[in-house]
């Protein structure tokens, strides 16, 4: 950001060690930083008057301020956003966090599970809450199958010619029999395969009215309940949320104020206000993008940041990100490498996956 940039370029050596060493202690600790604790730094090599006449002119940059009077200081927003794009040193994760990170993209499951799984190791790995974005698939049909719960439940397999499966429970009709399942199952995989969802829905309406007298009533029941069931899923919207880890964002609250802004947050999350905006954000950046406080309308009430990548196919198209919000208080230097190399481990898991289908 041009702003930032002409800030870190004003800051001397000496400045800007100091800034660095301040909002990486109070990054570590959440307490404000005073010029004693820097001094106390041998590489620094300063005396703590020294280090605060430096903390005055940072802090009438707008780098710092001091929350209590004759307290320390810690970063403001845009001290933040400016140890993050010129000062931040990006660490690179453990043997271990990589071994975790391929585990949860390599379970033997559908898309929607497999992410999921991602999203729990990152909110784990992370301490933060974690959000997996995905567009609503709109991947041809391969096949689908229809599978008795109980008296009153069914299940509908839906696979899909990327490899991916959809698992959808619903109420079938009433008497509905094993033959007349199949029956439907085959009615309709006749007429959708190579069709997107939306597709299917029209041409099996159009089919199932022009061959009515073909089709037996109860089958011709479950073709239309299955229909009413894309058509279900459709009006969601077109984007799939995966959020974990609430529990981590509310912990770290400080006040009450704190934990009603987070839950306004969660609240936007669950109705998809703004959701959109996610994969927007992602696809700004080649690689990890960083948000702060403000920066990000859909988190700014929170007070929240936003560490986000996006993932691609074997085109290298953006399909969907993955991310971490947390307080603006976050181990960016850890963050950041852990959120990118989860985003390339899905991105391969995808690939993966459309291989092995083609």
């Amino acid at each position: 950001m041009p702003e930032t940039t002409s800030t870190l370029n004003d800051l001397n050596d000496r400045s800007r060690n100091i800034f660095g060493r301040l909002v990486q202690t109070y990054l570590d600790t959440g307490e404000p930083v005073g010029s004693r604790t820097l001094s106390k730094m041998q590489d620094l090599n300063l005396s703590a008057a020294s280090i605060r006449n430096v903390m005055q002119d940072l802090e009438q940059l707008g780098l710092l301020n001091s929350p209590h009077v004759s307290a320390g200081r810690i970063p403001t927003q845009m001290g933040l956003r400016l140890f993050v794009d010129g000062v931040l040193e990006i660490g690179d994760i453990s043997v271990e966090e990589r071994s975790k990170i391929e585990q949860s993209v390599a379970v033997d499951a559908d898309m929607t599970e497999a992410l999921d799984q991602a999203g729990a190791m990152l909110s784990g790995l992370s301490s933060c809450a974690s959000l997996v974005f995905a567009p609503k698939t709109n991947t041809a049909l391969r096949h689908i199958e229809f599978i008795s719960l109980s008296q009153d439940s069914a299940l509908a397999v839906l696979v899909l010619e990327d490899g991916s499966v959809e698992n959808r429970v619903f109420d079938p009709p009433i008497g509905l029999t094993p033959s007349a399942m199949r029956e439907a199952a085959n009615f309709l995989n006749a007429h959708l395969r190579g069709r997107t969802l939306n597709e299917a829905a029209a041409a099996v309406t159009r089919e199932i009215e022009a061959r009515r007298s073909e089709v037996s009533k109860l089958a011709a029941g479950l073709v239309e309940k299955g229909i009413a069931l894309w058509s279900d899923g459709d009006d969601t919207g077109a984007e799939r949320l995966i959020v974990r880890g609430r529990s981590n964002l509310i912990d770290q609250g400080q006040d009450e104020a704190d934990l009603e802004r987070i839950r306004m947050l969660f609240d936007d999350l669950e109705r998809k206000r703004d959701l959109a905006q996610l994969l927007g954000l992602a696809e700004e950046g080649e690689g990890v993008s960083v948000f702060i406080g403000s920066e990000n309308k859909l988190f700014s009430m929170s007070g929240s940041s936003l560490v986000i990548s996006p993932y691609r196919d074997t085109s290298r198209r953006i399909i969907g990100a993955i991310g971490v919000i947390g307080p603006t208080r976050l181990n960016y230097g850890r963050i950041v490498p852990i959120v990118d190399y989860t985003a390339r481990m899905i991105g391969q898991m995808v690939s993966d996956r459309n291989g092995k289908n083609e």
